[in-house]
């Protein structure tokens, strides 16, 4: 009997992983990436130990060394006047929850995957190939597909859309009126700052979150300390963005200026020391009704875009190709097998979403209600706080 064969749309940090997954669970796979060059583009972001553990067993976190950052700790401080509010110690992460806590960037990550994919015989990546639909049946599906001018055709056992928050095989598995993701007002500005131009306290090997009135600030040094990673997230009145736009602008060091203007020096500093700002707008939508219809399932932002507040966008799709893995070798049904995986995810991505709505509520909050927040983060502790988390980091042992 030949080896099932697995469709995947998209090659991003989701899609590579689940196909790493599926060829460790003797499948087949082909992925098709729009893009002709799959570029390095995004920001950081972090590698909690529930995702770094399935990197572990895949042996993508040796790939990574050099690259990653082993953080201490958390430290939270208040916009106006730099004061820490809490400090959680992250120095017994990998006892504490089974796997290290690293901060990456995604290019870094994204690279680290694509160089274990080139080592499996099983996994063919197709660039400048796109999935523009598919037809499911008993006994496969078969994909469109559209290089250039020319249209193509690709068969397989499973088609899986990674397709990413804009999901075309999402909008043809369920329908256009079910494709509502949408612009939360809030835009992400990223930028990596190098070394040099940053005063030391930036340099430590710690993230540190910045909470302010309609704003937050997160940053932490990356490669070795040769850069930092710098993410400011605004509320907007603006509208929602042209769908070309969703990715990536040009950011206005002016705009961000004016935003951070009341905040504490230490931060403006470093604001201002970023060359280069590129903007984001941040994508949500609510829990689907399913994530799969016969031979088709969707993974990561195509199945649960969230806001990354929980910074677990990455994370959960890395979970799911875990459990998409295991969900397949598990029977030889396929439409069983996806339903399966769809089953064991869904309420733990929904949880995750929601967690990443109130986080974002919190962090955003001014005047009394702020006020109340930061006494309580005080109140709290490190320690405490810190095991708010445990639900979200532990590894998930099978």
């Amino acid at each position: 009997m030949s080896e099932p064969h697995a469709l995947i749309a998209g090659a991003g940090i989701g899609g590579l992983s689940a196909a790493l997954c599926l060829a460790r669970a003797g499948w087949r796979v082909s992925i098709f990436e729009s893009a002709a060059v799959l570029e390095e583009v995004g920001a950081g972001l972090q590698l909690s130990p529930n995702a770094s553990a399935i990197l572990q067993k895949l042996n993508v976190i040796e790939r990574l060394r050099g690259f990653s950052l082993t953080p201490k700790s958390i430290r939270v401080r208040r916009a106006r006047d730099g004061a820490t509010l809490s400090l959680m110690p992250l120095a017994d992460a990998e006892r504490r929850w089974g796997a290290p806590y690293l901060l990456i960037h995604r290019a870094d990550l994204q690279r680290a995957l694509l160089q274990a994919v080139a080592e499996e015989d099983a996994i063919r990546i197709h660039a400048g190939v796109a999935v523009a639909g598919f037809a499911s049946g008993s006994d496969g599906v078969v994909a469109a597909l559209r290089q250039g001018l020319l249209r193509l055709e690709a068969s397989g056992d499973c088609l899986i859309g990674a397709d990413g928050a804009r999901s075309l095989v999402r909008a043809k598995l369920l329908g256009g009126g079910a494709d509502s993701a949408s612009f939360i007002k809030r835009t992400a500005w990223r930028a990596l700052i190098d070394a040099n131009r940053v005063a030391p306290e930036a340099l430590r090997p710690e993230s540190c979150l910045w909470l302010g009135r309609e704003a937050h600030l997160v940053h932490y040094p990356l490669r070795g300390g040769a850069v930092v990673n710098v993410v400011a997230v605004l509320d907007e009145s603006e509208a929602a963005p042209r769908p070309e736009e969703d990715w990536s602008r040009l950011g206005d060091p002016a705009v961000l200026a004016a935003r951070f203007s009341s905040w504490h020096k230490a931060a403006r500093s470093l604001l201002a020391a970023a060359q280069d700002w590129r903007k984001w707008p941040l994508i949500d939508r609510d829990p689907l009704p399913g994530w799969t219809a016969g031979r088709v399932a969707l993974l990561g932002d195509a199945a649960h875009p969230m806001p990354p507040f929980l910074g677990q966008g990455a994370a959960q799709a890395i979970e799911d190709a875990a459990a998409l893995g295991e969900a397949l070798q598990a029977t030889s049904d396929v439409p069983q097998g996806l339903a399966a995986y769809a089953a064991a995810r869904r309420e733990r991505a929904d949880r995750v979403q929601r967690e990443s709505r109130a986080q974002g509520r919190i962090y955003h909050l001014s005047g009394p209600a702020a006020f109340a927040r930061d006494a309580a983060l005080r109140a709290l502790g490190g320690e405490r706080l810190l095991a708010r988390y445990d639900w979200l980091y532990r590894v998930r042992r099978n």
